[in-house]
């Protein structure tokens, strides 16, 4: 791979998946991409990436192999199954996983790849959503081979803002994990306050604003808060992944012996979405919970 421009493969063309494409083409590359439903792929084909007929061909065809697949389940499918990466990996390819699974099972994909055919595997989960992707901003917390994650500079330079070795094999989901105990925690409070802001009177929109630079600022109450106040729910992150992370995290938690009460009753919030029908929305809609019924 050195001394020339290494060749990047993407699977999954979801809202994350589809940024990481574009930014990939944004860097001059020409990326193989696969994703199960073709259509999906139209817009960054005619931007410059090129369509694959399988993840085994995509894998033959690129030196990185970039998976953001919704699972653990699909995960396994399209490294494993019939006409899978693993059909077409090699020792000198890099398998490089942004999508959100089990620790447990990361470390258990990782070592079957390799002994399957020899290519590594990077546990990369990421944070920041579809805007960091499309401007390289991404923080992503890698578990793996400390000479993979060297020889992945490539992929860093072009998605991350910050790419950190956590440790081995399962340590980037672990923190991924952690990662999602502050996320998920800081969008419920986040919903609970601009409610409780509306209902005292307050302008919530100035709330941004008025509290920048002091202890209660945060990314999410900059680019979260102002969502929920104008009821702009654009989807930024669903409700339904949000109570699968969730449910991964109380799985981590129960394994260590680590208690996590706060988090147990915001999973409640994110379940009751799901059960409400909202679990294809955007998280920010719990807001909704706090302001006065209509009708």
């Amino acid at each position: 791979m050195s001394g020339k421009k290494p060749r990047m493969g993407c699977i999954g063309a979801g809202v994350l998946g589809s940024a990481i494409m574009r930014r990939l083409i944004d860097c001059g590359y020409e990326p193989a991409v696969w994703n199960r439903d073709r259509s999906k792929l139209a817009d960054v084909i005619k931007a410059g990436a090129t369509g694959s007929d399988t993840p085994a061909q995509l894998a033959r065809d690129s030196d990185f192999v970039i998976t953001c697949v919704t699972d653990g389940a699909a995960l396994e499918q399209v490294v494993f199954g019939k006409g899978g990466v693993a059909e077409s990996g090699a020792a000198d390819k890099i398998l490089v996983d942004t999508s959100t699974c089990a620790a447990a099972q990361a470390q258990a994909m990782a070592a079957r790849l390799a002994k399957q055919c020899g290519m590594a595997w990077l546990d990369s989960p990421i944070s920041g959503g579809a805007p960091a992707a499309l401007e390289g901003k991404m923080a992503i917390m890698v578990g793996g081979n400390p000479d993979a994650f060297e020889k992945a500079r490539p992929v860093w330079d072009a998605l991350a803002g910050r790419a950190t070795l956590m440790g081995p094999s399962g340590a980037g989901q672990a923190t991924k994990m952690i990662n999602q105990v502050l996320v998920s925690t800081g969008l419920a409070v986040l919903a609970e306050a601009c409610g409780f802001a509306e209902r005292a009177g307050i302008d919530a929109a100035k709330i941004p604003q008025a509290l920048a630079g002091g202890r209660a600022d945060s990314r999410q109450l900059q680019e979260m808060f102002p969502k929920m106040v104008a009821s702009e729910f654009s989807i930024t992150g669903r409700a339904a992944l949000m109570v699968k992370d969730l449910e991964l995290i109380h799985d981590l938690s129960r394994h260590v012996g680590a208690p996590l009460p706060v988090t147990a009753g915001v999973t409640e919030l994110f379940r009751k979405m799901v059960a409400d029908g909202w679990g294809e929305r955007d998280n920010t809609e719990m807001v909704n919970f706090y302001r006065p019924r209509k009708g």
